[in-house]
């Protein structure tokens, strides 16, 4: 295949060959050279798949949903939430074990433009490592996630993928690279690998009371440091990270009907008057009349 050639389900995997599979839409013969993608239903399957030449990012648009990889014999299992990451690198086999439906969209990023942005960053292709992710939560890739289904949609020209692909490039080489990692880490930050730690007791405790101390200790660092080190990465607290993630939560479950007194419960507030004052200070209106405004 050559540079000039659109990318294809040819050069994919094979996901969508699978029984039971439902494509919603793809860029097959839009002429998109530097990107493929697909937003697809999922049935729960288990299989393994050989290597492919470009970089697959899998961002989930339902869930949560238990995953478990197998990274080229390495293994990891989680339960990935709506907007989590799946993140291959290229060359590398993988296999996988989906325990629910789920929907998804794959965007196959070509390697060439993963080595043109290592370049334009200061970075040596030859020496770039791509680290493979499982349930990661990055902004930007969700957006650009996003951004294709809206693409799909449209069924837009591979201008538009063209420059998606470029964003998509700089984004795994400066966050989700072996190359960027070392300067990351001496950052004032916290790690991404910190991020998804404190995330994941986040939703796993999320009915329980969760302290800072915890919130550091999933970080691998003293309460103090990773209150400023955290609010430094987020540009939040962690009281209004984990309260976000509590009202979050909240708002889903009431446009499920659930009833209010049960949502607090669920949700980690103290009582039923702390739920409604911390949810009406996020969302302009009482959980009652949300829940009323959701369902009619």
């Amino acid at each position: 295949m050559t540079g000039a050639d659109a990318l294809g389900v040819e050069d994919t995997h094979g996901i969508l060959a699978l029984p039971g599979q439902t494509l919603i839409a793809s860029s097959e013969g839009l002429g998109w050279r530097t990107l493929f993608a697909s937003r697809q239903i999922e049935q729960p399957y288990t299989g393994y798949f050989g290597a492919c030449a470009d970089h697959l990012i899998v961002m989930h648009l339902s869930g949560p949903v238990r995953i478990e990889r197998d990274f080229s014999g390495e293994r990891a299992c989680a339960k990935v939430q709506r907007g989590g990451l799946f993140i291959l690198p290229a060359g590398r086999d993988f296999g996988v074990s989906l325990d629910g439906t789920l929907e998804t969209i794959h965007i196959y990023v070509r390697g060439t433009m993963l080595d043109a942005a290592a370049r334009e960053l200061g970075v040596d292709p030859a020496t770039l490592a791509i680290m493979p992710g499982l349930g990661v939560h990055d902004p930007v890739i969700e957006q650009m996630g996003t951004v294709c289904c809206t693409m799909l949609a449209e069924r837009q020209s591979g201008f538009f993928a063209d420059a998606v692909a470029r964003i998509l490039a700089a984004r795994i080489v400066s966050a989700h690279s072996s190359a960027m990692h070392a300067a990351s880490a001496s950052a004032a930050g916290l790690s991404s690998d910190q991020i998804d730690a404190v995330r994941d007791l986040v939703h796993r405790h999320i009915e329980e009371a969760i302290t800072v101390d915890s919130l550091a200790l999933a970080a691998g660092l003293p309460p103090g440091q990773f209150a400023r080190r955290f609010k430094h990465t987020t540009g939040r607290s962690p009281y209004q990270f984990v309260m976000d993630a509590r009202l979050d939560l909240a708002r889903d479950l009431l446009l499920r009907g659930a009833a209010i007194a049960e949502v607090a419960v669920q949700t980690g507030f103290t009582h039923q008057e702390h739920l409604t004052r911390m949810f009406g200070r996020r969302f302009g209106m009482t959980p009652g009349r949300f829940r009323s405004a959701a369902m009619h």
